[in-house]
Parts: C-alpha cells; structure tokens; sequence
C-alpha cells in the first residue's frame, strides 16, 4: 500500500507544479488554491509512504514521478519540445525508477 500512497503522492506533485505555473505570483485565487492543495496532499503521501518505504527510496521516486510528469505535462499541454534525446532520458529517469522500486526490499 506504501508504494500506491508514494506514486499518488507523486501524481500531486505534478498537480502542484501545474498549479504554480498558473498561481501568477500566488495572486490567482483558484489556482493558488489548487497549488496549496497538491502541495499538502503531495507532501502528506510522501510521509505516509516513508513510514514503510526508506526515506531516500521514497523521496527519489517521489521526486522522480514529479519531474517525470510535469515533463510529460508541459510536452503534451504547453508545447514544450519532445526531441528524440529529451524522451531518451525520460525513459533512462522511468528505468531508474523502476529500478529502485525492484531493489527496494519492499
């Protein structure tokens, strides 16, 4: 259950840097609200997880599914470039990933 806390954890991280890039200095109201929301939600889930999960594990993965999805974010919705070198290491940051959760113990 820890690792489905840690990946949802993550998927508000995403949420929050889209927020923030929306917050216009945190004086559009809503998407502040939006911002301190994830961000809340975001950081809670990463203590949950922590608790089963070592610490440095959970925080690489969770830092990693962040960058990995507002990457993919700011690709699909703002245009961002999607050069075959930038989705190369995409995959090497997703494999990495993956190889801590396989090497977790967990």
């Amino acid at each position: 259950m820890a690792w489905g806390w840690l990946i949802l954890g993550g998927l508000f991280e995403v949420g929050f840097t889209t927020c923030l890039r929306f917050a216009d200095g945190f004086r559009n109201v809503p998407w502040t609200i939006g911002f301190l929301v994830s961000v809340t939600l975001s950081m809670a889930l990463l203590e949950l997880a922590s608790r089963s999960i070592p610490m440095g594990t959970a925080y690489a993965v969770w830092t990693g599914i962040g960058a990995l999805g507002t990457v993919v974010i700011g690709i699909v919705w703002f245009g961002e470039a999607a050069t075959p070198v930038r989705l190369l290491l995409i995959l090497g940051a997703v494999a990495c990933i993956a190889g801590l959760k396989l090497t977790s113990g967990h």
